[in-house]
């Protein structure tokens, strides 16, 4: 498994576990980090990862909400509303990572953590988000 599928996986846990205890990240991330063995490189990536949604989760979570037709962000499961909040992340905020590249690690992440139709749900909000980036992005461009 490569580092940065396994920072995502890393990632993945706390994100449920600050979704679940309402605590702040850094708490949680210590507590991970003696619980949990990373090379240095999978643990600052899980570390920007985390920091990341949580700083951004209300403009995240907004957004989520938009695309998710249908469906309430309380509504979803954990590890769905999760897993999309770290793929929106990626795909907003992190300009090194390729869209395509977010996409498919945040439905590996489906397949694995989450329920049998988990993917496509992620799959379809996730290309919406980035539909959404690239349309801002050629705007900004031609400005």
């Amino acid at each position: 498994m490569g580092k940065r599928r396994r920072a995502r996986e890393f990632a993945l846990q706390v994100l449920y576990q600050l979704d679940i205890r309402k605590e702040k990240s850094e708490e949680v991330l210590l507590e991970f980090w003696k619980e949990n063995d990373a090379e240095k490189e999978v643990q600052n990536f899980t570390n920007i990862l985390v920091k990341g949604v949580e700083e951004k989760r209300s403009e995240i979570d907004k957004l989520l909400a938009e695309y998710a037709l249908n469906w309430d962000l309380s509504r979803m499961s954990v590890i769905d509303r999760n897993i999309l909040r770290l793929g929106s992340f990626e795909i907003l905020f992190l300009k090194e990572i390729p869209f395509a590249v977010s996409i498919n690690e945040a439905i590996e992440l489906a397949k694995t953590f989450g329920t049998d139709d988990s993917f496509k749900f992620v799959n379809g909000i996730l290309n919406r988000v980035k539909n959404e980036k690239k349309s801002l992005s050629s705007f900004k461009d031609s400005c």
